[in-house]
């Protein structure tokens, strides 16, 4: 199932369609974070606004600096010591879709220790996208059961992998860094 579910995935993703997929954190749909396409087909899933920036996951903090101009030192040190799953939102993203970025130009990266994840991205070789699966305004579903019928009906996949593991999960911290490295925590 593993395998069958990340191949699946891929050939979703370089279609430009939406995966529901697990994540380190909550169940995610998921998208090219480069693809322009893509990423408006998740706002209309969740009925948000198109003026929202996005999480993009990776696989490894070595890949941050392809999709962000200059990365403070401190950001390595903050995502490897964390005990839990940590957005960081940096200033002067590129490489993505626009829709992805804040309007800013900054970001939200979250460097994944989730195994299904991992593979996943590092098989596609660029970032995804990474939302909460619900309907904008909606509670974010902390486990699969909790994911809404209108959600589940929108996505081109449905990875079948965790989703009988019933474990409550929550969103990320987001912590953004500034110029110099300063950071603040934005959720904890």
């Amino acid at each position: 199932m593993f395998k069958t579910d990340i191949d699946k995935c891929l050939a979703v993703l370089k279609e430009g369609g939406v995966i529901l997929y697990p994540t380190d954190t909550i169940w995610g749909l998921g998208c090219d974070a480069t693809n322009e396409a893509a990423v408006e087909k998740i706002n209309q899933i969740k009925g948000r606004a198109a003026d929202k920036s996005f999480i993009i996951l990776l696989d490894t903090d070595a890949k941050i600096q392809s999709y962000v101009s200059e990365v403070p030192e401190v950001a390595y040190d903050l995502i490897e010591y964390a005990e839990t799953p940590m957005t960081v939102i940096f200033d002067n993203a590129k490489n993505l879709a626009k829709n992805v970025m804040n309007l800013d130009g900054s970001v939200g990266i979250r460097v994944v220790r989730h195994d299904f994840t991992q593979q996943l991205l590092q098989r596609f070789r660029k970032p995804i996208v990474s939302t909460s699966a619900n309907i904008s305004g909606e509670p974010s579903p902390k486990n699969f059961d909790m994911i809404s019928e209108e959600v589940k009906s929108q996505v081109d996949y449905i990875v079948e992998h965790q989703q009988d593991d019933r474990t409550e999960k929550n969103p990320s911290t987001i912590i953004k860094i500034g110029a110099g490295g300063q950071f603040s925590f934005i959720r904890k």
